[in-house]
C-alpha cells in the first residue's frame, strides 16, 4: 500500500483493511497469496505482464502489483469482484507475452507439483456446420458433397435418404458433447491431490489437463488462474530492450501515472497515431479516439468499452460522442440516470453501469444482478433466467409508476450489451497497456515498431508495420547476410528486414548464417558464404534474390552466374583441404543489368512487398490522387479520386441483410485512410484482392473524422515484369 500510495494515504488504508476482511471470511487469502507468488516470480525473471478483468476492482491486487489499475482513481468497487453474494469463485485473468507464459505455467506446475496441479479442460459441442461435417465423414460422402451439404443443410434436406437422415439427426446431436481440448488459460491448484476430484489428459502441450470444464470445477468450489499471452505485452517488453541496446536509454514500463500526463503521448493520442499499439490500432478504434479527440486516460477507458459491438448496435456510441461533445445540452432519460451515470452522461458504457440501472431504477437485487452480469459476459446463459428478470425487470418498474416507453428504452439499452459490454476494470486494464504502448510510440517510434514487427501481432499484416517505421524515419534495408539478425534488428535508425520474413528459407539455415557471422566475422564475399555455410542451391538462389548478398557489388544475375559455377566445385572438394585451398580460377563474366522493377517483384514474392521501390512506383500511371488522407477533412462535402494501397477490409451487413464494407487504405504518403462502402457500389464495383485502387466517392467527416464514401473504384494495373514478357 505504501509503494502505491504511500503511508498517509487514509482511504487507501482504510479500503485495504476492509477488502482484507472480506477476502479473510470468504477464504480467499490462499489464492490472493498464489497470485502474488506468480506475480513476484514472474517480476524476478523480467516479465512483463497485465492483470486485467474483474479482479482489477481490487486495492488489494493492485497493492501486491496483481494489478495495474487504481481502484480508488476510478471509483472501481470491490464487491463487483468479490462478495458474500456472489454465486462463482472470482479470477485473476493475468496477461503474459506470448514468448514467457509457458516459463510461468512451467514455474506454477513446479511450485505446487504436478499432484496438486493441472490446466483446465473444456469439452467443445456440436454446433452450426460441424454438425453435419462430421455426420457427412461418418456416412462416408466425399469431400466435395460433405462441403455443399455444410454450405446450406436445408438445401439438401430432400437430395435423398443418406442426406435427409444426416439432417434428422443433426437436431438430435445439437449440443452433444463433440471432444475435449484445453482452456486458453485455466489452471487448477489443489490442497489434495487433484486426481482425488478428476482423471487427467497429458496433451502434446506437456501439462497435465483435467477432464471436466470450468463449469463443473465452479461447481466444486475451485477458484482457478488464468494465465494468458497476447502479441501486445512482448511488443512493450522487446522495445525497452532494443531501447536499452540501441540508445542507451532505460525506460520502466510500469510508470503508468508519468505515461497519462505526458504530453507528446497525449497529442499522439488526439490524433490516433496508434498503429501497433495494442487493441487501439484497428480503423474503428482510430476512428472513435479523433472523433472524441481522445487525450487522457478516463476517456480512453470509457472508449475501450463503447466500441463494443452492444454499445454500438444500440445507437448509443453515436450518442456518448454527441454528449461528449456538448455536455449540458441533452436530456437524461430519467433522473436516475443522471444519479447514477453522471460520468458517462447517462449512457451505459460498462457492465457496472447496467447493474446500477438494473438495481436504482428498476429495483432489482443483487443476486439478480449476478445472473444478469454472468449473462452479459455469455456465462451460463438460460433463457428461463433471462426471461424471469425481464419480466421482474418490467414489473418493478411498472410498480415504480415509469411511463413505458421510458421502461422499453432504458431495457432496450440494457439488452444491446448482452454478451459484449465490459466491466470498467477490464476497459481500464486494457487502457493502461495502450498507454505504455503509446508512451514507446511517442518517445522511441523506430524501436517501438520493431518490436511490433518482431512479434508478428497486431490487427493488420506485416507490411503494414514495416511501412510505418518507414513513415516514422526509418531507413528500412534488405536482409543482409552480413548484417541482418533472424529476427529485424535497429541500428541507429536503419532497420534491417530479419531473415525470418523471408518465404522459403530454412529456419535452421537463417540461425547458422547469424552465428556463424558472429563467431568468425563478417562474410567477404559470394564465395567465402558459400564455403562457411554450404548452402543448398535453391536456398541460395533465394538468398541471392531476395538482396541478401547484395553488399559484393554485384548484380543478381551475376551472383546467380557465380554461384551456379563456383558451389559444384566447392562441394567437390575435400573440407580438410579448405585451410590450404588455391585460389580458384574466377570467370570474368560479361555486364549483367537488372532493373529496379525486378527487384521489386522478387521481393514481393519472397518478403510480401517491394523493399527497393514503393508500391506506387510500380504503377503504369503517374497519377497519385487529388487528394491525400491528409487533406481529407479540408476537402468535406467534395467528391475527388483518390488512390490507396488497399490495407483490410471489414464485412458488415445492413438491417435489409446486404453486405456493405469498411475499407482502410494507405496512400502514396504512408498515411492511411478510411472508405465506406454501401451495397449498390459494391455490386457494381466490388474489391478485387489486395492492391492499389483508384476511388472515386464524396469526403464525409463525422465528429471530425473523415471517410470517403465510395461511388465507383477500380484496382490499378502495375508495370509488368519484364522477365516475364
Amino acid at each position: 500500500m505504501e509503494y502505491r500510495y504511500g503511508a498517509k494515504n487514509a482511504q487507501a488504508r482504510k479500503r485495504v483493511e476492509e477488502e482484507l476482511a472480506i477476502i479473510d471470511k470468504l477464504g480467499f487469502s490462499a489464492y490472493f497469496l498464489i497470485t502474488w507468488d506468480v506475480i513476484r516470480y514472474s517480476m524476478s525473471r523480467g516479465f512483463y505482464h497485465v492483470g486485467r478483468g474483474s479482479g482489477a476492482n481490487s486495492i488489494v491486487a493492485f497493492c501486491l502489483r496483481i494489478t495495474d489499475v487504481d481502484p480508488i482513481e476510478l471509483d472501481l468497487y470491490f464487491e463487483r469482484f468479490l462478495n458474500p453474494k456472489r454465486s462463482s469463485p472470482p479470477d485473476f485473468d493475468i496477461d503474459y507475452s506470448w514468448k514467457e507464459r509457458d516459463e510461468v505455467i512451467d514455474y506454477i506446475f513446479k511450485r505446487y507439483g504436478h499432484m496438486h496441479t493441472a490446466l483446465l479442460g473444456t469439452i467443445s459441442t456440436f454446433r452450426g456446420k460441424s454438425i453435419y461435417r462430421e455426420l457427412g465423414k461418418v456416412h462416408g460422402l466425399p469431400k466435395g458433397e460433405i462441403d455443399e451439404l455444410v454450405s446450406n443443410p436445408n438445401m439438401f434436406y430432400k437430395l435423398n435418404e443418406h442426406t435427409r437422415h444426416i439432417h434428422e439427426l443433426a437436431q438430435h446431436i445439437l449440443d452433444f458433447p463433440n471432444q475435449r481440448s484445453i482452456h486458453a488459460g485455466g489452471i487448477l491448484i489443489s490442497e489434495e491431490p487433484i486426481t482425488n476430484y478428476v482423471a487427467l489428459d497429458m496433451p502434446p502441450k506437456g501439462f497435465l489437463t483435467t477432464q471436466w470444464d470450468m463449469y463443473v470445477s465452479e461447481e466444486l468450489g475451485y477458484e482457478k488462474l488464468d494465465i494468458l499471452s497476447q502479441r501486445g505485452i512482448g511488443h512493450i517488453s522487446e522495445a525497452a530492450a532494443i531501447i536499452r541496446s540501441n540508445r542507451g536509454v532505460s525506460v520502466d514500463v510500469h510508470q503508468v501515472q508519468l505515461f497519462k500526463q505526458d504530453e507528446k503521448v497525449k497529442d499522439q493520442l488526439r490524433r490516433a497515431e496508434t498503429n501497433g499499439c495494442f487493441y487501439i490500432e484497428s480503423p474503428a478504434m482510430r476512428g472513435l479516439l479523433r472523433k472524441l479527440r481522445c487525450d487522457n486516460y478516463l476517456t480512453l477507458v470509457a472508449a475501450s468499452s463503447i466500441i463494443r459491438p452492444g454499445v454500438a448496435k444500440s445507437g448509443m456510441m453515436r450518442e456518448y460522442i454527441h454528449r461528449f461533445h456538448n455536455p449540458g445540452r441533452f436530456s437524461y432519460i430519467h433522473p436516475v440516470m443522471e444519479q447514477q451515470l453522471k460520468e458517462t452522461f447517462g449512457v451505459m458504457v460498462y457492465q457496472e453501469d447496467v447493474l446500477k440501472v438494473c438495481h436504482h431504477f428498476a429495483g432489482l437485487d443483487l443476486a439478480d444482478a449476478d445472473v444478469l452480469r454472468r449473462i452479459m459476459s455469455g456465462k451460463k446463459r438460460k433463457k428461463n433466467e433471462f426471461d424471469e428478470i425481464v419480466r421482474r425487470f418490467f414489473d418493478n418498474c411498472s410498480q415504480r409508476g415509469y411511463p413505458e416507453a421510458v421502461t422499453k428504452e432504458v431495457w432496450r439499452q440494457i439488452e444491446s450489451f448482452a454478451g459484449y459490454s465490459f466491466s470498467k476494470a477490464h476497459s481500464a486494464s486494457y487502457a493502461v497497456e495502450s498507454f505504455q504502448s503509446l508512451y514507446l510510440k511517442a518517445h522511441f517510434p523506430l524501436e517501438f515498431q520493431v518490436a511490433v514487427i518482431n512479434n508478428f501481432g497486431g490487427f493488420y499484416n506485416s507490411w503494414v508495420y514495416f511501412n510505418e517505421l518507414r513513415r516514422l524515419g526509418g531507413q528500412l534495408m534488405l536482409p543482409c547476410v552480413n548484417h541482418s539478425e533472424y529476427l529485424s534488428a535497429l541500428s541507429g535508425t536503419v532497420a534491417y528486414i530479419g531473415f525470418v520474413h523471408l518465404q522459403g528459407l530454412e529456419e535452421a539455415l537463417a540461425r547458422h548464417i547469424v552465428s556463424e557471422r558472429k563467431q568468425n566475422g563478417s562474410y567477404k564475399d559470394l564465395r567465402d558464404f558459400i564455403d562457411r555455410l554450404k548452402p543448398g542451391m535453391e536456398q541460395l538462389i533465394l538468398l541471392i534474390r531476395a538482396g541478401a548478398l547484395a553488399f559484393t557489388g554485384q548484380p543478381k544475375s551475376g551472383l546467380l552466374w557465380e554461384a551456379h559455377l563456383y558451389r559444384k566445385k566447392s562441394h567437390a572438394a575435400d573440407p580438410a583441404a579448405v585451410l590450404f585451398r588455391e585460389e580458384a580460377k574466377r570467370y570474368k563474366l560479361p555486364t549483367l543489368e537488372g532493373q529496379i522493377i525486378e527487384d521489386a517483384y522478387d521481393e514481393i514474392e519472397l518478403i510480401g512487398f517491394p523493399v527497393s521501390m514503393s508500391d506506387f512506383d510500380m504503377l503504369v500511371t503517374s497519377f497519385r490522387g487529388e487528394i491525400g488522407a491528409g487533406t481529407m477533412l479540408q476537402n468535406t462535402g467534395k467528391r475527388h479520386r483518390m488512390l490507396g494501397k488497399l490495407v483490410t477490409v471489414k464485412y458488415v451487413k445492413t438491417v435489409r441483410g446486404e453486405l456493405m464494407h469498411f475499407g482502410t487504405f494507405v496512400d502514396n504518403t504512408g498515411e492511411l485512410f478510411d472508405t465506406v462502402h454501401f451495397p449498390p457500389c459494391l455490386k457494381t464495383y466490388p474489391f478485387q484482392g489486395s492492391g492499389i485502387y483508384l476511388l472515386y466517392g464524396k469526403i464525409v467527416e463525422e465528429f471530425g473524422y473523415p471517410m470517403m464514401e465510395v461511388e465507383k473504384m477500380a484496382r490499378m494495373p502495375l508495370k509488368p515484369d519484364p522477365r516475364q514478357a
